[in-house]
């Protein structure tokens, strides 16, 4: 007979219950296999099985051939544990027990017509995570049911401009980007706001009695003055629209005043900090790795938190990150603290996805995707790491002593933006130099 091996001989051999005296029956009655038993003298797995069974059931009492790969994947987790821990306590059960319930066929365009949520895009991800929906560039397809929602209490002349403006403007052009980029980028929050901005310029003139053609230059120019940010200035994507599409005149938006990086984290904050993140195993392996990349290089949030093990290059005497076209060298205690990263198992149960995906350094909550920039920036900051002041620290850092072309290439970011960088650091640099020069002068004076 076949039983749990439970304690210890002295000699450190393992031993099983009755041989110690404690008869306790350790087999699961309902599939016979050993184990520690969770419910009614059932193992974890059975319990794990039933309630996704009952979960995902639906209007017969029985799980529908759609839903299978998702019945399949939460009762074959890992640890059987944590995943009727999660049937028991997460938010997001009651909307996915709703969707099954209903018996409808789960799409992409039935998840639209529901309130935008988090517990929304958490389940969109998870039926896509498990082959139930076909992948789609989610930052983007969500916002026309955004919109949809947006419209709710506007007026139809407003509705009538803002959907072809989304759809066939800002839309087409975000989509033909994100087909030609080698790099994912959230371009979501970027065109809500052109959106939002539009509406809002849309009520301004209504309330100033002017029709959309009747626009004036004056008209816009007190749209901007009367301006408390710059967000004003994104009504030019809209007049632009508007232009071509021969509903308005030509009009001019001033340009944006282009800002100089504000707030960089001091020298001598910034390279305490990083030594924290280096050598304190108090923290989180993943806000030490985060936060001295962060400090030593200054990507994006959002190419950090898309970073896998295949952006970690080691050979026999270095290691190398790859952020832009050309790897970067890493210091020894960063490359020991990032191999750890790559290779230490992943927190959460992952579910098993029918198209492999990437192994994400930095993964989220969210089946098969990694941690959000708002996340990871929440998450630094916790710890103490200012995510933008760092960040502009370590780039100003980078533009003063690297041509523009090479700051580009290293980092990843736009060949434009590095020659601003690299003007702005120069220009401090050189002002600096000049200021230094005149005190000394002025030190010799007699």
């Amino acid at each position: 007979m076949v039983q749990p091996l439970i304690a210890r001989a002295d000699d450190g051999t393992e031993v099983c219950g009755p041989c110690v005296g404690f008869a306790a029956d350790y087999t699961c009655k309902q599939c016979g296999r050993a184990g520690n038993p969770h419910s009614r003298g059932r193992c974890a797995h059975c319990v794990l099985a039933e309630r996704v069974n009952a979960l995902l059931a639906g209007p017969d009492g029985t799980v529908t051939p759609q839903m299978e790969p998702l019945a399949a994947a939460l009762t074959d987790a890992p640890s059987p544990f944590p995943a009727i821990q999660w049937l028991k306590e997460s938010p997001n059960i009651k909307l996915l027990a709703r969707l099954s319930a209903d018996g409808h066929v789960l799409s992409h365009e039935l998840l639209d017509e529901l309130p935008p949520s988090r517990n929304q895009r958490y389940i969109r991800q998870l039926l896509v995570h498990t082959g139930i929906l076909e992948e789609r560039h989610e930052d983007l397809e969500r916002i026309p049911s955004w919109l949809e929602h947006e419209l709710a209490d506007k007026p139809a002349a407003h509705a009538n401009l803002a959907r072809p403006f989304l759809h066939w403007f800002l839309l087409r052009r975000a989509r033909q980007r994100a087909a030609h980029r080698h790099h994912p980028a959230s371009a979501d929050r970027e065109l809500r706001r052109r959106v939002s901005v539009a509406l809002d310029f849309l009520a301004w003139i209504d309330q100033r009695d002017l029709a959309v053609a009747d626009l004036a230059q004056e008209h816009i120019d007190d749209w901007i003055t009367g301006a408390t940010s710059q967000r004003r200035y994104l009504i030019r994507y809209f007049l632009k629209w508007t232009t071509s599409r021969q509903l308005t005149r030509e009009l001019t938006v001033p340009s944006l005043p282009r800002q100089e990086p504000q707030n960089l984290l001091d020298e001598d904050d910034r390279w305490p900090l990083l030594q924290r993140c280096l050598t304190d195993d108090a923290l989180p392996m993943d806000v030490r790795a985060g936060g001295a990349i962060t400090l030593l290089f200054g990507p994006s949030t959002e190419r950090l938190c898309h970073l896998t093990p295949e952006h970690l290059k080691f050979d026999d005497k270095h290691a190398h990150l790859v952020l832009g076209r050309h790897p970067v060298l890493l210091p020894p205690r960063l490359a020991e603290l990032l191999r750890q990263l790559a290779e230490q198992p992943q927190l959460r149960p992952q579910l098993s996805r029918v198209h492999p995906g990437p192994r994400w350094l930095f993964p989220g909550m969210v089946p098969g995707k990694p941690i959000s920039t708002h996340g990871m920036t929440q998450k630094l900051s916790r710890y103490g790491i200012p995510v933008r002041t760092a960040r502009n620290a370590a780039l100003a850092a980078l533009a003063a002593d690297l041509p523009s072309p090479i700051l580009a290439d290293v980092t990843g970011m736009h060949r434009h933006t590095a020659l601003r960088w690299v003007a702005y650091a120069r220009r401090d640099w050189a002002e600096y130099l000049a200021a230094r020069a005149a005190d000394r002068g002025s030190d010799e004076t007699p």
